[in-house]
């Protein structure tokens, strides 16, 4: 399994959640579970598929967000870490 995040997942990440938490789903065929940053933007993932003890076995993800002081964002993209 070599993935690429496609648009309808990295439009899932672009949205807002709870801070600091840990977010496990369904999205289409596959499970993924991510973990937000302080400001509850997603900077973790794993997408494959769900084993007995509740880890995700496939990709993992990891989003590289810079952002000035002020909040403007200079760098955002997700960068492929292999499997897990």
């Amino acid at each position: 399994m070599n993935m690429k995040i496609g648009e309808k997942l990295l439009k899932l990440l672009g949205k807002k959640y709870m801070p600091d938490h840990m977010i496990t789903q369904k999205f289409g065929r596959y499970d993924i579970s991510f973990k937000t940053d302080p400001d509850g933007n997603p900077i973790l993932l794993f997408i494959g598929a769900i084993d007995k003890v509740g880890r995700i076995k496939g990709e993992r993800f990891s989003r590289v967000l810079i952002k000035t002081k002020e909040g403007q964002i200079l760098k955002d993209h997700w960068d492929a870490k292999g499997k897990t």
